[in-house]
């Protein structure tokens, strides 16, 4: 699903790939929900391109997302297997106290 795109010199971001929001109004939420997209099925965006964006504020927050994601997006299945290295030895640790 496409979740990151540019258009008419602006950025805008998706959770569903339907409604389309400007990029600059994104939120901790709204991150949080991409990033979930982005772990758990496909996740595409348009690559960076300063030149097809025409709002400085757009430059400047798609192209750290993007970097960001293209960063977990290549590194997804370790993230993975780290994140759910830390949440098993979370409930481990929780586990034996309450025992």
């Amino acid at each position: 699903m496409k979740c990151l795109k540019i258009e008419d010199n602006k950025g805008f971001y998706s959770i569903d790939g339907e409604n389309w929001l400007m990029i600059d109004k994104i939120s901790k939420n709204d991150l949080l929900g991409l990033l979930d997209i982005a772990l758990t099925s496909d996740f595409e965006m348009d690559e960076y391109d300063k030149e097809k964006l025409g709002n400085q504020a757009h430059q400047v927050i798609y192209n750290n997302i993007h970097e960001k994601f293209k960063e977990i997006l290549t590194n997804k299945s370790r993230f993975k297997d780290e994140s759910e290295r830390m949440y098993k030895n979370a409930i481990e640790k929780y586990s034996a106290k309450s025992s």
